[in-house]
């Protein structure tokens, strides 16, 4: 490997150090909606430059969870709660039929990588990591959707969920909660084992639903 090539990986390291950085103080509600925040000034903060934070901000604005005020750094983006019930209904239109759909479809070979994948959700809610929890939440969810064969379905969905940010799930991570909710991927798993479409329909509407209340802001 070459000096620049090194160089390259190094700044590509730190920028995904800075993002990961930035999206854990957002999901857990240290950086909040409507304020102005600096390159400058969360470089300082993570001991970093501001180069590399201004290359996290840009990957943050990708995914919707902040807007970038010119010449001046970044905002968290604000969700009403309009939004969230407007997501949640598409959501539960579009996420229950489809798993009812797929679940006699998928291999009995894949079940052990669903439930791998629902067992690393619980890891991040063991060990409190909220950045891992909702990377792994997504992964699982969009793998259910995969076996629908409908790209634009993971796209959209993929798309949603990009647009909320889970701003209960440090509460219920405070009060020792949040590990029950991750167990629930592990009973998704159990009933698409089973192949019971109306039982594991039912479960991920419900699923869905209860998320709704923790994507909403802590009441006061």
């Amino acid at each position: 490997m070459s000096i620049d090539q090194f160089t390259q990986v190094e700044k590509v390291s730190l920028r995904e150090k800075v993002s990961r950085a930035l999206r854990a103080a957002i999901i857990a509600g240290e950086m909040e909606p409507g304020v102005v925040y600096s390159a400058p000034t969360l470089g300082a903060r993570f001991g970093v430059s501001a180069t590399p934070v201004r290359e996290a901000m840009q990957d943050l604005a990708r995914e919707n969870l902040i807007s970038i005020v010119p010449n001046k750094g970044f905002r968290v983006t604000e969700v009403a709660e309009k939004d969230l019930d407007d997501i949640t209904r598409i959501r539960l239109l579009l996420e229950p039929p489809v798993v009812r759909e797929v679940t006699p479809l998928i291999p009995e070979s894949d079940i052990p990588h669903l439930r791998a994948l629902a067992e690393k959700i619980v890891e991040g809610a063991e060990s409190g990591d909220l950045v891992e929890y909702t990377a792994a939440d997504q992964i699982f969810h969009l793998t259910l959707l995969g076996y629908a064969d409908n790209p634009r379905l993971n796209d959209l969905v993929s798309d949603l969920r990009d647009h909320t940010r889970l701003f209960g799930l440090a509460s219920l991570a405070q009060k020792g909660e949040l590990v029950d909710v991750a167990r629930e991927h592990l009973t998704i798993v159990d009933l698409l084992e089973s192949r019971d479409q109306d039982a594991v329909e039912h479960f991920m509407r419900d699923h869905i639903q209860q998320a709704r209340g923790r994507w909403a802001k802590p009441q006061e």
